[in-house]
Formats: structure tokens, sequence, C-alpha cells
């Protein structure tokens, strides 16, 4: 399949939006589907530039139960394996990677880990309240990272697309290093305008800059949250706006990366680099292994890089199931996450978070079942890719009829420029607890909009976008499930709480009496998607003529075996075939 050489034509549809037309004219490329260009980026997400994850087959020791993990990774030379031998281990003290070695665990016949890394005063399923908060595993030079406070100022914007900075000087930074570039989106913002509330208008406004929407209301809200306390909560003070950058070389003032620059960042906003104290470890990974009772998340990278979780049962743990903080590149694929211990609000039971900035991740064909929050992005992610995982089950203990949100990429202010690619999910949403996310791209998803493990539904969506989603593009999709009564194709210009629709745009659970947000749905890019209410392909306010295949691969991926790639085809006569991680899920016993 190649891609659509002409003209595209992105136009209001609907009376939804009020915007002009505009016109883009774009020659066939590698890169895919003919977008915007601050909408695109050029992912090439977790090892995927290097090949992919290394099959490391030295072994440097193996480990039985009772043995010293701790003392084997310590020892272990870089570039090597610790192996653990079948059975259980206690992981009451966390195990601490610092350098480039591979912890494996045995399989059995099938590929399933049959060593179990347990911690036994941690997490408990139905509690929040944990003996010992601590996680089993962490990647990372320490518990904490550490950055650093000699930021250099930029001399000229960062400009998206492009690898090249300068900077004020260049002290303390080299070639190989992992570094932040971020700006501060806070001090320059203003009270904005809310839309109607009650069908008139209101005097309440939101804190926001031209791209950053806070959690900060005038008059304050309940739901706001804490100023100035939550300013550094998942980035530096100010500064959500933030990707971890790696440096490839420096010449001069003139910084260059090694991967392109996913937004720009300006000099209005003093944007900065900021190196960190210790470096970042490259090269760690974590296999073959079922974890259970981590009470402080379960696998952590703090400040690693090109690293990997792969082929891991992960299961009852209390904060995040894996966590990616202020980290470059990873990679989580092939894995089973599944039953946190505590399904509610508040941040005890997410299965994946990325946090402080973290960049260019990869979460590939992993099944991701009964969490609370399935996926959050906190100030993080620019460039990374969510793609062919089974996602399902998303829920709140305390209410199972909620429809909680499902592949996303928010969930703290300042989040922007992910790819949702191939997934099957009960919905894409983009929230705005705590601030708004931007620039994210949903392409060839099956978003079906219902859970599987919950037949009554409230607030049912395929795909959402909350207050301050903006420069959002849908393309390519299915949507909804065959054969499903009582759904609504999309939203009308004011909230609705009950009801199931294929298209939630522009609201705000906080505010159900407040109209959709305009600039929400103004700034949506969607055509090309097949819904099963309407049954047919849809084209809002962006025609092509075909889809490429993928954004960010240029083959077919192995794990694919002999399916079908794509596997979703809303412009062909057989919609869905085989996700690999759902067939791997309805096989287990």
């Amino acid at each position: 399949m190649t891609d659509f050489v002409g003209t595209v034509t992105v136009t209001d549809s609907g009376g939804l939006a009020a915007t002009q037309p505009v016109t883009i004219t774009v020659a066939s490329a590698p890169s895919g589907l003919n977008i915007p260009a601050d909408r695109k980026f050029a992912w090439a997400p977790g090892l995927n530039s290097m090949g992919g994850i290394p099959s490391r087959t030295t072994i440097f020791i193996t480990v039985n139960p009772g043995g010293n993990i701790q003392a084997a990774i310590d020892a272990c030379p870089v570039g090597q394996v610790v192996k653990l031998a079948a059975g259980t281990f206690t992981v009451n003290n966390y195990l601490l990677i610092k350098k480039g070695i591979t912890l494996r665990g045995t399989v059995d016949a099938n590929g399933r880990p049959t060593t179990i890394l347990q911690k036994t005063n941690g997490a408990v399923p139905g509690s929040y309240q944990p003996v010992d908060a601590q996680p089993i595993i962490i990647v990372g030079p320490n518990r904490w990272p550490s950055i650093s406070t000699q930021s250099k100022n930029l001399t000229a914007n960062a400009v998206a697309g492009t690898k090249t900075i300068t900077v004020a000087n260049t002290t303390g930074l080299a070639a190989g290093q992992c570094v932040l570039l971020d700006e501060d989106d806070y001090t320059g913002a203003t009270f904005i305008g809310l839309p109607n509330r009650n069908g008139s208008p209101t005097t309440a406004k939101i804190f926001a800059s031209d791209r950053v929407v806070f959690m900060r209301h005038s008059p304050s809200d309940p739901g706001d949250d804490p100023f100035p306390d939550s300013l550094t909560w998942f980035s530096r003070a100010n500064r959500p706006l933030c990707e971890v950058k790696e440096i490839a070389s420096i010449s001069g003032n003139t910084v260059t990366f090694t991967s392109p620059i996913a937004i720009t960042y300006t000099v209005a906003k003093t944007a900065q680099l900021t190196p960190y104290v210790e470096a970042h470890v490259k090269l760690a990974g974590v296999e073959d292994l079922r974890l259970t009772g981590g009470s402080d998340g379960q696998v952590r990278f703090e400040q690693a890089a090109y690293s990997w979780v792969k082929n891991v049962d992960n299961t009852v743990w209390l904060g995040e199931g894996v966590a990616i903080n202020d980290s470059f590149r990873i990679e989580v694929r092939d894995s089973y996450i599944h039953d946190g211990a505590w399904s509610a609000p508040g941040g005890g039971g997410y299965a994946l978070s990325l946090s402080s900035g973290s960049a260019e991740a990869l979460i590939e064909n992993n099944i991701i079942r009964y969490a609370n929050k399935m996926m959050v992005g906190r100030s993080s992610g620019a460039g990374t890719v969510v793609a062919y995982n089974y996602v399902d089950n998303g829920f709140i203990n305390y209410d199972t009829t909620w429809q909680e949100v499902g592949i996303n990429g928010s969930h703290m202010v300042g989040s922007h420029h992910w790819l949702f690619e191939g997934n099957e999910a009960f919905n894409y949403d983009s929230d705005n607890t705590h601030g708004n996310a931007i620039y994210m791209t949903v392409f060839r998803n099956n978003l079906t909009g219902d859970r599987t493990g919950f037949p009554q539904e409230g607030n049912a969506r395929a795909f959402g976008l909350m207050f301050g989603s903006w420069w959002h593009t849908a393309i390519g999709n299915v949507m909804g499930k065959q054969g499903a009564t009582g759904w609504t194709y999309v939203t009308p210009g004011t909230n609705q709480w009950s009801g199931n629709y294929i298209w939630k745009l522009g609201y705000d659970p906080q505010h159900w009496e407040q109209a959709a947000d305009p600039k929400a749905v103004s700034t949506l890019l969607w055509g090309g998607n097949y819904d099963f209410v309407t049954n047919t392909v849809r084209w809002e306010n962006v025609t092509i003529q075909s889809l490429p295949d993928s954004l960010y691969l240029t083959s077919k991926p192995a794990f694919f075996g002999s399916n079908a790639w794509p596997w979703v085809d809303p412009l062909g006569t057989t919609k869905l075939r085989t996700l690999p991680a759902k067939a791997r899920f309805l096989a287990m016993p």
C-alpha cells in the first residue's frame, strides 16, 4: 500500500467547528500519512533505532531460589546475563540494576515465566496500605533521580523537527548524555474563558498558556490541583512541557541530539537544557519473570535509557506496574500486566506510567487488563509509541459501572506527541484530571467502547477528548462493536454524562453543565474511521485516498507471524483480523 500523493484538505464538518480550511500538498514519503507537520514525529521508539532488544547469550551466573540476586547483579559484567532458576524468590528489599546487564528468569515450554519474584510485605489485593512501600526492581543509578541545578538557557528557539539547539554555554554537557529540554509555560500564563455553563456564559476561567492548560480555576474549583506545590509533581517547577533528549555531539555552543525535537521550545518562555547529576543507565533488561507484591511500583525505570522489560507477568502491585521516569527510549513488550492490587483513582492502580519528561518509549505487544488507569502520561512521552496492545477492563473498584480511560497519554499537564497504533482497547481518551495533553495521534486502532468484564457502562465512549485535549489526530480506526445497540455517533455540543457515544468530544467530567471545549473539537483532525453505528467510513474534516500500513514501522513486525498485517483496515472489506496480543490472552489456560 502506498502513501497518498496529492492534496489533503482539512475543513470544518457538521457545524462542530469554525476553523479556516487548510490545504496541505505533500509528496509520497515513507513516514506515512499526510498530516500537518506540527502533528508529526519521526517515531523510532524504544530500541528500534538499534535493531531491537539485544539477544544476550553469555550467562554470568545462575541463581537458585534463596540465593543473593543483588550480589549477582553487582558482580555481573556489562553485556552479560544474571539467570534466575525456576522457583520463587522473596525480594523484600528492591533490586537495583545500575549497569547494562540482563536479569532473566526461566520459562516453560510455552514461554511463560516460571521464575517468581515476590514481595511478601508489599501490595495486598484489595488494600491501599502496604506494610512496606518499595518496588521489586529499579533500573537506574538509584531510587531517586537527581537533576542538575546548572540549567543552560537557550539562545534561540528549539524548533520542532530539528535536532540542533544553541545554548548560552555547554559546561557540563557531553556527547552520549541524556538531558532535559523544557520551557516555562506557567509564569506567562493567564486565566482564559470557559465554554457556557448551563447554557449561558460563565465568569469562571481556567489558567492556560497557548498550549498548556493547568487545573487551576478562577474562582477556585474543588477539583483544582494545589498550587504552587503541583508545579513540581512531575516536572521542574513551572515546566511541564518537556522531553528527555540524548546528545549526539557538541560544537561550540551548538548541541545536536540523536533524535528530532518533538515540539518547539521558545526563548520567550525561558527554554532551558538541563543535565542530570548521574549518567543514565543504558542497555539494562528485565526478562522472563513473574512479579508480584511491589508496593511503590513494581518495576521502575529511574533515569534509564535504551532499557527494557520483556515477557514479564506483572501482577498485584501498588503504584505503577511499570514506571518510566526521567528516561529515554525504554521498551515494554510482550508482557502481561494485570490485576493491580487497588483499582481506584489516586495513583495506586496504574498499569503503566511515563513521567518527568520521559520520551520515545515503545509499549508494544502487551496484554493490559484490570487496573484503574491502563496507562498515564505525566508531563512526558514525546515521541512515544503505544502499539499492538490488547487493553481491557479499566475500572474503579467502588464504581464498576464507570468506564475508565483506556489507551491514553494524559493525566498530568504537558504530555505531547504520542502515537497510538494498532491497539485493541475499550476506548481512547485524553483526560484533564491534572491538566491537558496535546498533539496525540490515534491510528488504525480497534476502539470498541466496551469493557468485556463489566456489562454495565457509565460514560461509555470509543473515543473521548476532555477539555484542553488540543491538536489530536484520529485516522484509520474501527470503532464500536458490531451488533451493539443504543449507541450514538457523536455527542452534541453539550456535555453528556449518560448515553453511549462513538465520539465524545470536549467534555469535562468535573463539570457536566459545561458545554464542549470548542478548541478540542476544532483542532481534532478526523477521517477515514469506520464505526458500527453508521456502518460507514466517515470523512469528517480530512480526505485521503489510502492509509499507510504504519506510522513507525517499515514492514510487518515479527510477532504477527502468519497473521495479516495491518490487522485494522477500516477501508477494506474485512475490518478486523487477528491481534496477536489478544490471541495470546485467549490462549491462556
